[in-house]
């Protein structure tokens, strides 16, 4: 009876165990944390691409790059094939995770509309990563976004950069504060409102810029969060982000950020060309409005060329989808970077103003951008010329994960 009593404790032991392992091998992570990717076409944007490329990823890194021929394959690791590697594509200025596919009250979170000037609205606290956009964003191999609140006031709010993976949006987030948005021309001024003029607008900014340096200077700092937000403009800590498409408005952005010696990112910006050597002795980089975009309003002058005329003139660029106040609720950046190809950029300049170019002007080139060893092991398959509209994305990879295998 002993025995017998035994026997089964030992049985409810081995079942309990087994249950542990199987659940424990259902709980693994199917998108592998060792994997080998062999492309017929390697475009690491560190030169020229690689024939016949290999990378191998390893706890969310890459660990080598190199020809197929040079690269040892383990064979614990997962090989995935392509015709076309690029790494990670990059959005550098969108509103996708705060303005939601729905397109209703309850999912436009880009804008308050209550005050002309609040920087002190954080992206990260309306950020959705559950977002139907981001998923779709991410299928088309986009693995990193500059979003936040849109161009539609003098000051709307602050941006932050984000991977199109995680649960929250602390997860999410790879810089929380980035930059703050502000929006210079017709989109920034109220109607019937202060700013309701174009020298309104730059007075208002100018007296926030003016309170901030008196706030830098003070022994006990303002705790406020507008105060301490604008301080670190003044500090040259993060810049101003500034969307503005007629000469005279982005002459206006130039003269202030001489005038108070802070750091700027030009955006949209569709008659840079018209002033493109004030544009280019400035040094600051222009996120050029998304090449398809409708000509209207302020940006009535915007061309397909714009991005081309931009980088032939030796002015660092980057492409973006944009803000749209309309459905769909978002471009794809692959696509502007296709037409933008199409109409001046070459192939490799293209590709780069989605990629290392945009991780450079956002300063996250440390970790994004490239194919290099070390960095995020984000990476975009495709099965053919990613420029081609006949292409598709068949593969993401975000921090060394597959993250998606449709067929976009």
């Amino acid at each position: 009876m002993k025995n017998k009593k035994l026997k089964i404790k030992n049985f409810n032991y081995f079942i309990f165990f087994t249950l542990i392992c199987v659940h424990l091998c259902l709980s693994v992570d199917k998108t592998f944390a060792q994997i080998a990717i062999v492309g017929e076409t390697v475009w690491t944007m560190n030169g020229e691409p690689i024939k016949n490329g290999a990378i191998l990823i390893n706890n969310g890194k890459i660990e080598a790059v190199g020809n197929n021929a040079t690269i040892k394959i383990p064979a614990n690791y997962r090989v995935i094939t392509a015709k076309v590697v690029t790494p990670g594509l990059i959005d550098a200025h969108t509103v996708v995770g705060l303005n939601g596919y729905l397109n209703q009250p309850h999912d436009q979170m880009a804008l308050d509309g209550s005050g002309p000037m609040q920087p002190e609205l954080r992206a990260i606290d309306a950020y959705n990563p559950d977002e139907k956009l981001v998923e779709w964003l991410r299928g088309f191999g986009i693995t990193t976004i500059h979003t936040g609140h849109q161009p539609s006031a003098l000051i709307s709010g602050q941006t932050m950069i984000a991977k199109t993976i995680g649960k929250t949006a602390d997860e999410a987030a790879i810089v929380p504060t980035a930059m703050v948005a502000v929006t210079l021309g017709d989109d920034g001024l109220a109607q019937g409102k202060s700013p309701g003029t174009r020298a309104k607008a730059a007075a208002m900014l100018r007296a926030e810029l003016i309170k901030a340096i008196e706030n830098s200077k003070k022994a006990d700092l303002p705790t406020d969060l507008r105060s301490l937000i604008m301080v670190r403009i003044i500090k040259r800590e993060i810049p101003l982000l500034v969307t503005a498409h007629k000469a005279q408005d982005i002459e206006t952005a130039l003269r202030i950020a001489k005038e108070f010696n802070i750091k700027l990112v030009l955006d949209g910006a569709s008659e840079a060309k018209m002033i493109i050597n004030d544009v280019k002795a400035s040094g600051f980089p222009v996120i050029v409005h998304a090449t398809m975009a409708r000509p209207g309003g302020d940006a009535e002058s915007l061309s397909l060329e714009d991005a081309a005329k931009l980088k032939a003139a030796g002015i660092p660029i980057a492409l973006q989808s944009g803000f749209e106040g309309y459905v769909p609720k978002t471009r794809v950046v692959l696509f502007e970077a296709s037409m933008a190809a199409g109409n001046g950029l070459s192939q490799q300049d293209a590709l780069a103003a989605i990629t290392i170019d945009a991780a450079k002007i956002l300063g996250i080139d440390n970790r994004v951008g490239s194919i290099a060893v070390g960095k995020d092991a984000d990476i975009a398959l495709f099965d053919g010329d990613p420029l081609e509209f006949t292409t598709h994305c068949v593969g993401t990879i975000i921090n060394g994960k597959v993250v998606s295998e449709a067929i976009r």
